[in-house]
């Protein structure tokens, strides 16, 4: 195994690079497979082939047409924030939506209803492309 940071080869079961102190799978500019320096933003190292990032795997990915519906139809109540897993955002819609709707009549809801319109349209546009973990959204 090689250090991701400098290149320098480590045991398998080291916590850190002895070389420059690097806790081990931290940084981008060597293969940890092979050592030899990789291309910034390379998916595989041109070298020996492995993969220099773990691939996402689709079962974790959320649909984007679910989460645009949602957002257009639920978003008020941040239903869309809930499924994209962005948790504490969606808190504060419902909780603005339900205890600000009672007290300012509805007003708070309307503003809450536009907020989630706009984020569903923005979902579905493309402008909105990942969830709450950073996983890319299927189309």
């Amino acid at each position: 195994m090689y250090c991701r940071n400098c290149g320098n080869q480590i045991a398998d079961n080291a916590a850190v690079c002895v070389k420059c102190g690097v806790s081990v799978g931290v940084g981008t500019s060597y293969c940890p497979n092979c050592g030899q320096p990789t291309m910034p933003g390379a998916s595989a190292c041109t070298n020996c082939g492995v993969f220099l990032t773990q691939p996402v795997s689709p079962a974790n990915q959320k649909s984007k047409m679910a989460a645009g519906l949602l957002g257009i139809f639920l978003g008020g109540l941040g239903i869309h924030n809930f499924y994209l897993g962005k948790t504490n955002r969606a808190l504060v819609q419902l909780l603005v939506c339900l205890i600000g709707g009672v007290l300012t009549c509805g007003l708070a809801a309307v503003a809450m209803e536009i907020w989630g319109l706009v984020e569903g349209i923005m979902i579905l546009a493309g402008s909105i492309t990942e969830d709450g973990n950073g996983v890319p959204l299927k189309d």
